[in-house]
């Protein structure tokens, strides 16, 4: 599956990693705000790096959580939903609006094999990367250090470091000029 090859999404092994990232989900989703401590323990338990130190607003959604690598104070609004069949790396101090998603899932356009298989791409997003509320974020795609997106956007291809993109599908709207 993380290789990128066809798998059986329906095998009990990946069923059982799927059950224990949503409970683990829920946790997360029931908590109060005064359950820090609470909330610390299930990021570190959920994500594959980057629990220690990940800012979240609950609800939050995945499929796995241990394909989420995170750098340092990365920062999900609410309602954020990554789907990690494979890898999704993100960089240190990137953050995400409301009801962003990041999808890894790809499904076969052969409809007899994509009643039984499927498979995946990985998502790299690099650091200070500012994604707006909405966006959609397709699999196998790369996001540069210090890019901005649109809120609303769907990224449907790589995005250079250092400029603003957005739009349906996601293109480049400008550099960036003094990137911090």
């Amino acid at each position: 599956m993380l290789s990128g090859e066809l798998y059986d999404p329906l095998d009990a092994e990946l069923a059982a990693a799927r059950a224990r990232a949503r409970d683990l989900c829920q946790a997360l989703n029931a908590s109060r705000e005064d359950q820090q401590d609470e909330r610390r323990r299930v990021l570190r338990e959920l994500f594959g790096r980057g629990g220690d130190s990940v800012w979240m607003q609950p609800p939050f959604f995945c499929d796995y959580g241990a394909n989420i690598e995170l750098g340092e104070r990365v920062f999900f609004n609410f309602n954020c939903v990554v789907l990690d069949v494979c890898r999704v790396r993100i960089g240190s101090f990137s953050l995400f609006g409301p009801a962003v998603q990041i999808y890894t899932p790809m499904h076969p356009m052969n409809a007899a094999l994509r009643r039984k298989q499927e498979y995946g791409k990985p998502v790299e997003i690099g650091a200070d990367v500012w994604v707006g509320g909405g966006a959609i974020i397709l699999p196998g795609v790369t996001i540069g250090s210090r890019a901005v997106i649109g809120a609303g956007s769907v990224v449907t291809r790589d995005v250079p470091e250092n400029v603003f993109a957005a739009g349906n599908p996601c293109r480049v709207i400008r550099e960036i000029e003094r990137p911090t």
